[in-house]
């Protein structure tokens, strides 16, 4: 039967007891220990420890954890543990198969400076278990304007794992863990990310997209339930803010997107002023920027030199 590798979350070496059961806890830390004196000179080291059924939730037959051991002894460490495929399965029962498919995809793990510690699947990056121990991924949220300073909205479909059926701003998504998306100079990684997602999403070829005529602006760091709440999926981000205008032509991914439309400054306050009367969702990244931030960079479309705080990571 295969078995697939899931986060269960990450610690620095002293913290393993906040992650693992007693039993669990001290025989890694004494294989890590020996492990690391071992492998001093080297960059890094994958250890498995193989643990019997006693030491894990019973409903699963098989454990096995990873450590990635690096040079580094004060950066988290990072554990995988293997569930069994009738876990997995449960937990992606009933929902779009494309989606799951593209929860395979590798995110970036970061620490709370938006530095990069390892990666880990879409799946295991949404988990509420992991997001709860501290998990936290790159992401980045396009805004999107006509010429006529108008901003494409989305509403996300229905297939969506995460916030089905949601306004947000025009695309929301992860650079992903491979070399060209993984640049950080000038956040070049994350613009690449961004037209890649574009062009999914919303059919918007890269040739409407210049990477030069995204505008990086700032950070946030948020964390927020699925909804409606199951008590499986979740967000913890550092959001990377891209601002760009452009006229563009879309041809509409529907297993993405459900629908589209551009809105003025007062037809977006007005539609969020309703939204909860008239059943609209707004995804809560969305929200905290249209609170915070949106109106005063949107003020400044045409000076966004002006509007960039790149050295700060907004905690919301």
């Amino acid at each position: 039967m295969k078995q697939l590798f899931r986060s269960v979350g990450f610690s620095v070496y002293s913290n393993y007891s906040k992650v693992l059961p007693p039993r669990v806890s001290g025989l890694l830390c004494y294989c890590v220990t020996h492990c690391r004196h071992s492998h001093s000179g080297t960059k890094s080291t994958t250890l498995e420890v193989k643990l019997n059924r006693q030491c894990n939730s019973p409903t699963t037959t098989s454990t096995a954890l990873r450590v990635r051991v690096g040079q580094n002894h004060n950066r988290p460490l990072f554990l995988r543990k293997m569930s069994s495929s009738t876990t997995v399965d449960s937990l992606l029962s009933g929902l779009d198969q494309t989606q799951i498919d593209l929860l395979k995809e590798e995110c970036i793990l970061l620490d709370e400076d938006d530095k990069k510690i390892g990666s880990a699947s879409k799946k295991d990056c949404h988990l509420l278990e992991n997001i709860e121990k501290g998990m936290l991924h790159r992401a980045f949220s396009v805004f999107l304007f006509n010429t006529d300073g108008k901003l494409l909205l989305q509403q996300r479909s229905d297939a969506k794992i995460t916030y089905p059926g949601h306004y947000t701003n025009t695309c929301c998504s992860h650079p992903l863990n491979f070399e060209a998306e993984l640049d950080e100079a000038e956040a070049i990684g994350v613009r690449r990310a961004a037209q890649r997602k574009l062009y999914h999403e919303l059919g918007i070829k890269a040739s409407q997209l210049p990477l030069d005529e995204f505008n990086y602006l700032t950070r946030i760091h948020y964390k927020a339930s699925n909804v409606p709440y199951d008590g499986k999926f979740g967000e913890h981000e550092i959001d990377y803010i891209l601002f760009i205008q452009r006229d563009v032509e879309l041809d509409v991914n529907e297993n993405e997107v459900k629908s589209v439309k551009y809105v003025s400054q007062e037809e977006l306050k007005e539609f969020l002023d309703k939204a909860s009367s008239e059943g609209n969702l707004i995804t809560p990244w969305f929200k905290l920027i249209c609170d915070k931030f949106l109106y005063n960079w949107w003020n400044n479309l045409k000076s966004l030199q002006s509007q960039q705080d790149r050295g700060t990571i907004h905690r919301l």
